[in-house]
């Protein structure tokens, strides 16, 4: 993949940024990821780029069929769903639906009557509405406990979680749950994330359809 497809650029001085960018990502970067395969190396490098912060590469974790089955759902151009409406307007260039419920007025009656987030919410009706997909949570822990819960019922036909929601309280440990579970995965080890990592992430899977 070339570095202008990587940061963007469309002109000469936004070409020869995104060159040296890339190298000096590559050097900071470079012992963390020389286990990954290329199209690993490239959602990290996305990441750090998007953030700034060379420690991410150190927390950034994938399952082995991650990037093969995200990438797989893509192409069949099977739904992303998101948890917010600023992951999903980061995501560019799909040519499958990218959808967030979160201001849906059935979901606000479904939060409502089950007294859980908005977000949790989201996932129950995405799943009651033949949701199939990826869903991308950069922000709401409970869109990936509520994800996973619905997923080992049977009841989600998910084929992986992109888990990299922020925060001190249930982000760490639903990126730990969903780590240690058998639904392909990439997640944020700690309370880092957001949504930046989050658009990070699927752009970069959607470059290598």
């Amino acid at each position: 993949m070339s570095d202008k497809m990587f940061m963007g650029a469309s002109t000469k001085q936004g070409y020869d940024i995104a060159t040296k960018s890339r190298e000096i990502i590559r050097s900071l970067i470079e012992d963390d990821v020389k286990n990954f395969n290329p199209a690993e190396r490239d959602i990290v490098e996305r990441i750090v780029h998007s953030t700034a912060d060379p420690e991410y590469a150190k927390l950034v974790h994938m399952s082995s069929d991650f990037v093969d089955t995200a990438i797989a759902s893509l192409r069949n151009n099977e739904t992303i769903l998101t948890d917010i409406n600023m992951v999903k307007y980061g995501i560019t260039r799909y040519d499958g639906e990218v959808e967030c419920y979160i201001k849906n007025e059935e979901v606000k009656k479904i939060a409502r009557k089950y007294q859980i987030t908005r977000a949790a919410a989201a996932m129950r009706y995405a799943a009651q509405n033949d949701f199939e997909g990826i869903v991308v949570s950069g922000n709401a822990p409970t869109a990936v406990f509520e994800a996973m819960d619905l997923y080992e019922k049977g009841k989600m036909n998910l084929k992986a979680i992109v888990g990299v929601p922020v925060g001190f309280v249930g982000a760490a440990d639903s990126k730990e749950a969903l780590r240690n579970s058998n639904i392909p995965n990439i997640i944020v080890e700690g309370p880092k994330g957001g949504t930046p990592i989050a658009v990070a992430c699927v752009n970069s899977l959607i470059q290598h359809l």
